[in-house]
């Protein structure tokens, strides 16, 4: 035996003895997740509840001594939660498919690897899943760092009566995929229209004379990509090795901080975890300063606005609905006098719900 291999043979005994424990502690969480199953069952309490989970990992990540990064710890947690969850009932997820998506991505994301996915064509079929039942929660985007809004979920968000449950926020790395790993016989360039806005800059500049096709998603592009050697597809790591693709080139999205944030939606609410967020939309009366005045409350009670976004209201007039994120749980004091002071002023106010911020 090698003199490294002698050095090695005790700390691997060691590893070993430390995973049969680490195993028998995740049985033991496994069983106390079924008895909490059980009573869950007996009140109709839901299986999923992201305020807890946010709450052990935000805990976990404290209390953590260790050399594991926090990221670390949420994804080792995120996945034994998943698991422990599925004993008690599965979680159906939809999110817009096929596989390989970065909307998958975000579910997993959100959920861990051990739900039932329910991949869509279309961001309207996520919210069609989830508003019938065919799915518990639907995971869509909401908006991208380079791009801005999504427009169909913001209008999707107005006319459904589904409510935001969480956020995911993803790195997002656009690749340029082939069968062959080249460009030789391509002629189209297959991705969601937003991929291609956000690698526009760099399609221009490195394969000018490919036609560009807008599809449903990326993973739907990686999918045409693998059954026809003429296309190339724009779409990320899960996609590339779903398919069997291989990169012209990786990384090719225009802005290298690129990010799209997902909103996870149900017919659910959540409780305060400690870092929340408020979303909800409102309107005005077409007189001057009423935007000013119907943002006031805000400021009034100390209330910080994340975000603000306007879409036109589609009645043929020149009318706007604002689509709002403000820090904090619409059941703080603080949170909950400025909302009612905003749905008095606002022409139109919809809460959309209560959830964790993203990490």
């Amino acid at each position: 035996m090698a003199n490294d291999d002698k050095d090695l043979a005790p700390l691997r005994a060691r590893i070993d003895a430390l995973d049969q424990e680490l195993l028998e502690l995740l049985g033991q969480r496994a069983k106390a997740a079924q008895e909490v199953g059980k009573v869950k069952h007996g009140t109709n309490a839901p299986v999923f509840r992201p305020e807890r989970e946010r709450q052990v990992i935000d805990g976990l990540i404290a209390k953590n001594k260790s050399a594991i990064a926090p990221e670390g710890i949420t994804y080792i947690w995120r996945e034994i939660m998943s698991a422990c969850r599925a004993l008690e009932a599965p979680v159906r997820v939809a999110y817009l498919g096929p596989a390989g998506t970065f909307s998958e991505q975000a579910a997993f994301a959100q959920f861990g690897q051990s739900i039932n996915g329910v991949p869509c064509a279309t961001i309207d079929e996520v919210f069609r899943a989830v508003d019938a039942g065919a799915a518990d929660f639907g995971v869509v985007p909401v908006e991208n760092s380079s791009e801005g809004a999504v427009s169909r979920t913001l209008d999707l968000l107005l006319d459904t009566d589904l409510r935001i449950t969480g956020e995911v926020a993803l790195m997002i790395k656009h690749h340029l995929l082939t069968k062959s790993g080249t460009l030789d016989g391509v002629t189209r360039v297959c991705a969601h229209p937003q991929a291609l806005a956000q690698c526009q800059r760099w399609l221009a500049t490195n394969t000018p004379k490919l036609e560009r096709q807008a599809v449903s998603s990326n993973g739907e592009a990686a999918k045409i990509a693998a059954e026809d050697a003429t296309i190339a597809a724009i779409a990320g790591d899960i996609a590339q090795q779903q398919y069997g693709l291989s990169p012209v080139q990786s990384s090719i999205q225009d802005d290298p901080h690129n990010r799209t944030r997902f909103v996870v939606i149900s017919h659910g609410s959540c409780q305060a975890s400690g870092k929340d967020q408020t979303s909800v939309i409102l309107s005005v009366t077409n007189k001057p300063g009423a935007v000013y005045h119907l943002l006031a409350p805000l400021a009034k009670h100390g209330v910080s606005m994340n975000r603000f976004e306007s879409r036109p209201a589609r009645r043929g007039t020149w009318e706007y609905f604002f689509y709002i994120d403000i820090d904090g749980h619409a059941s703080e004091p603080k949170v909950a006098a400025a909302l009612a002071e905003l749905e008095t002023e606002a022409a139109f106010f919809k809460n959309l719900g209560s959830y964790p911020r993203s990490h």
